[in-house]
């Protein structure tokens, strides 16, 4: 009699196009539901776990195929599943019989995957081997395969590439690794990043960090080069050359206040205000994009320096008059009359006169807690009377309740 199969709770909710075109958001849901069930079952029954995570990326791509992911969603969260699935399919002990077997079903997978969900599953092959001997055959099976395929004459694409790389790299033949990479028709940071890494790993740092440098092309982001030159000189305990070369561009996250929180966790060490003053330098020409952050870490006389440097967001401003106006007033001035100045400027577009009279507003409430309503009067009537000012900030400022 069969056994019958776990009953997964994501199975039915990841069936084949199980999401039409629309259905990006729902997908990400999923996806969120699935690594929350594995996770679960694997603190329990890791092998069951591991189970379910082959599963899930068997079924990545049969479930998305139709689905719409032009806004980067339905993308980043099948990355973050992939590499999590990952991760903890590393961790769980396996017999060989089941190992390979996994290995059949993921390489089954990669190769139905229509827009490449699964490509760090092929790019992390190597540790997926879990064993130098396995790796090693799986990179005598497709290493002729990748040199033919880089060749003039039968130049196309291989999509167990990086997975040929990655089984070197793991197996250890570095120079072998260097010398295929060195084939390659064209310069290619998916490929030479491996080389890095054999460099690295050898104790030849320095050799890696030129290496690296060199291994942008066209197309490359430098912040991937610049990610892994700072953490090779971060495992060789060279943080001082890693924090002043690199640790900017690598870290740079969605936010400014995430790029600092990102660059601080890996350099405790680094004061806060010198970190703050790094990244300002790194925009000069756009120091108020730093406003935030500044505020946020407490430099409220940094923060009130860089809005008078260099326009800040109205909102922004706006906010921070707001909930400054009690405990520290005289920055609440400094942010309401930053706005007026740089509304006055036309620094911004679709103001409202509602952000006009609020900035007024608060600055006269600001004013009248530290004492100095006379001087902000007067800034007030002088951007009215200059003909420099913004028209619609002139008549809304005079219009003012």
């Amino acid at each position: 009699m069969k056994t019958p199969s776990y009953p997964w709770n994501f199975r039915p909710r990841l069936r084949a196009r199980a999401l039409g075109w629309r259905g990006s958001s729902l997908g990400v849901q999923r996806l969120k539901e699935a690594l929350a069930e594995i996770k679960a079952v694997h603190r329990t029954d890791p092998a069951l776990a591991a189970e379910g995570a082959v599963l899930v990326l068997e079924r990545i791509w049969p479930a998305f195929q139709a689905v719409d992911t032009s806004s980067g969603s339905l993308g980043n969260a099948v990355n973050k599943t992939v590499h999590e699935l990952l991760d903890l399919l590393l961790t769980v002990p396996a017999d060989d019989q089941t190992w390979e077997h996994w290995l059949d079903r993921l390489w089954s997978a990669v190769e139905e995957d229509g827009v490449d969900y699964l490509s760090e599953v092929v790019e992390r092959w190597g540790e997926l081997c879990r064993t130098p001997e396995r790796a090693s055959r799986a990179a005598d099976d497709w290493v002729s395969v990748v040199r033919l395929s880089w060749s003039p004459e039968h130049h196309g694409y291989f999509r167990g590439t990086t997975g040929c790389l990655s089984c070197l790299l793991a197996t250890g033949r570095y120079q072998e690794l260097l010398d295929l990479i060195d084939t390659a028709p064209f310069l290619y940071w998916d490929y030479r990043r491996y080389g890095v890494r054999a460099l690295a790993v050898q104790g030849r740092t320095d050799e890696a960090i030129a290496y690296a440098e060199a291994s942008v092309g066209l197309n490359d982001s430098p912040a991937a080069m610049a990610r892994a030159c700072e953490e090779v000189l971060l495992a060789a305990g060279r943080s001082d050359e890693a924090y002043r070369r690199y640790a900017i561009i690598a870290n740079r996250a969605g936010t400014h206040l995430a790029t600092y929180r990102a660059i601080k966790k890996k350099y405790p060490g680094k004061a806060a205000r010198d970190l703050l003053d790094d990244l300002i330098a790194s925009t000069p020409d756009d120091p108020g994009r730093w406003f935030a952050t500044a505020k946020g870490l407490g430099f409220l006389d940094l923060a009130a320096d860089l809005a008078r440097r260099s326009p800040v967001d109205i909102g922004t401003l706006l906010r921070a008059a707001r909930d400054h106006l009690e405990q520290a007033p005289e920055f609440a001035l400094a942010a309401a009359t930053a706005a007026l100045h740089w509304m006055a400027k036309g620094q911004f577009y679709e103001i409202k006169a509602l952000d006009v009279w609020q900035a007024r507003n608060q600055a006269l409430a600001a004013a009248a807690a530290v004492g100095r309503m006379e001087q902000t009067q007067a800034l007030i009537a002088e951007l009215i009377q200059d003909e420099a000012t913004d028209p619609f900030v002139r008549k809304h400022l005079q219009q003012a309740p």
